[in-house]
């Protein structure tokens, strides 16, 4: 349970998480699967929460780079984002975080992350950790323990804010507590971090200790 105890700041994943971008990423990569001879319905499966890069670099795929590839591929997301929309209570929720509380720590590229918090009406943070800023993604903690140091708070005093398996691991790895939103799940995560449904149910309550969940 985290209701209650006090933090630092906040970092949250973006999709999944803060918007549910699945409908449009699930198009392009089943395109970029079935031109490569993919099982297209298994291969799915595999591509929330990391980098796209690191995607396409454990297909094995001969003659294809891996960089370029996922370069187009982001490419695709950018101009293909219907469907593209917010997790219930999740706009109202970041309004009302001090700004220097809390930032956004996703797989996706500046640009793509740009653009879909656009299409779902989400405003982006003074602070946004990306693709570009990191030499290892998710399950890797970095990206968290960037954040975490960009913030000047110290990772264990943070919570994370995650919906998938790798950035689960990442905020683990960054001895950082986390709380899994289940908007997107399509079935029941096996954690043992507290669940939310979506935004609707908590509100943050904010003193000089910091900031703490409590229910709505």
């Amino acid at each position: 349970m985290v209701e209650g105890q006090r933090f630092a700041a906040f970092l949250f994943d973006m999709d999944g998480t803060l918007l549910n971008s699945i409908a449009s990423a699930e198009r392009v990569w089943a395109r970029w699967a079935a031109r490569h001879g993919l099982d297209v319905e298994a291969f799915l499966q595999t591509i929330h929460g990391v980098r796209s890069v690191e995607t396409v670099r454990r297909q094995n795929l001969p003659g294809v780079d891996p960089e370029r590839e996922a370069a187009a591929i982001t490419q695709a997301e950018i101009d293909d984002v219907e469907g593209v929309i917010a997790i219930e209570g999740a706009k109202a929720f970041l309004a009302t975080l001090p700004a220097e509380r809390w930032a956004i720590v996703t797989s996706a590229p500046r640009a793509l992350a740009e653009r879909r918090m656009a299409a779902a009406g989400l405003d982006f943070p003074p602070l946004v950790i990306t693709a570009e800023d990191i030499a290892h993604g998710k399950p890797a903690p970095d990206c968290y323990l960037l954040a975490a140091q960009r913030l000047g708070v110290r990772p264990q005093d943070c919570l994370v804010f995650e919906d998938a398996p790798a950035g689960i691991a990442a905020g683990e790895a960054a001895a950082a507590r986390v709380v899994v939103i289940s908007a997107t799940h399509a079935h029941p995560m096996q954690t043992p971090h507290r669940v939310l449904a979506d935004y609707l149910q908590v509100a943050v309550d904010i003193n000089e200790q910091g900031l703490a969940l409590v229910q709505a």
